[in-house]
């Protein structure tokens, strides 16, 4: 999907939703309490994303390396994506929300298979404003995809074997049909990437934010998208070219 983006304002805000243990233990609530409390601020943010103008927001929901957290909790954050899913179905269709995911979800519980498909299914067809939610994500294991893909290109004839551009290569990765993000959020105060859209994040703007995901709401959205619109975003090039008036 086409998409534009100006110098102040973002059209692909990608956010890595951290710190909702750290909300329940300061509370002395059971972790599952911070994640229920999270799941609130998805669709929050969500419907917050759409008032802001944003084209496109990813929610880095599910990590790969989340599975090695305990079983028990594994399995409540899948009851509680399962959950999501059937409660907000109706408000998708309702918004116009086209529902994306990036990941290995083919792993993931049969039931959220299920509804993610069908969520999927129903709401293709809606182009204005696109949720996309990482789960069972991970960007090295997304590049070790891609390059399989972009192998097996290459063996069937479809890809020259001297091919060696990024338009090729990006084609094979799990966001071949959307926008690079244009600003990466994390939340709680932590301040690294953590194996997140590494390579679509290679010219993102990084805004890190102590507020924990619970508590962030439209304000914190919109002061992150307001600390984008001060930066200067140069791609390689010197800020007299990008504004040669201001230098003459």
């Amino acid at each position: 999907m086409p998409q534009t983006t100006s110098s102040t304002h973002p059209a692909h805000v990608a956010i890595i939703m951290d710190g909702n243990g750290l909300w329940a233990q300061q509370r002395g609530l059971p972790r599952i309490e911070g994640h229920r409390r999270g799941v609130e601020t998805v669709r929050t943010v969500t419907d917050a994303g759409r008032e802001l103008g944003l084209r496109t927001l990813t929610l880095y929901a599910f990590s790969v390396e989340n599975w090695n957290r305990p079983q028990d909790e594994v399995g409540a954050l899948m009851g509680l994506l399962e959950f999501y899913l059937k409660k907000e179905l109706n408000t998708f269709i309702k918004n116009r929300i086209r529902l994306r995911t990036i990941g290995r979800t083919h792993l993931l519980p049969a039931g959220v298979q299920k509804h993610l498909n069908h969520t999927i299914e129903v709401t293709k067809d809606f182009d204005d404003y696109t949720l996309v939610l990482a789960l069972n994500y991970g960007a090295r294991t997304e590049i070790v995809d891609a390059a399989r893909a972009y192998a097996a290109a290459i063996t069937k004839g479809e890809i020259a074997a001297n091919d060696e551009s990024w338009a090729s290569f990006s084609r094979h990765l799990y966001t071949a049909d959307l926008p690079d993000p244009d600003l990466i959020i994390r939340t709680s105060g932590e301040e690294r990437l953590s194996n997140f859209l590494l390579m679509q994040g290679a010219y993102a703007e990084l805004v890190f934010t102590p507020v924990l995901w619970p508590d962030f709401g439209k304000d914190d959205l919109a002061a992150a998208i307001s600390a984008y619109g001060k930066r200067e975003r140069r791609y390689g090039k010197t800020s007299a070219q990008l504004n040669p008036a201001a230098t003459s």
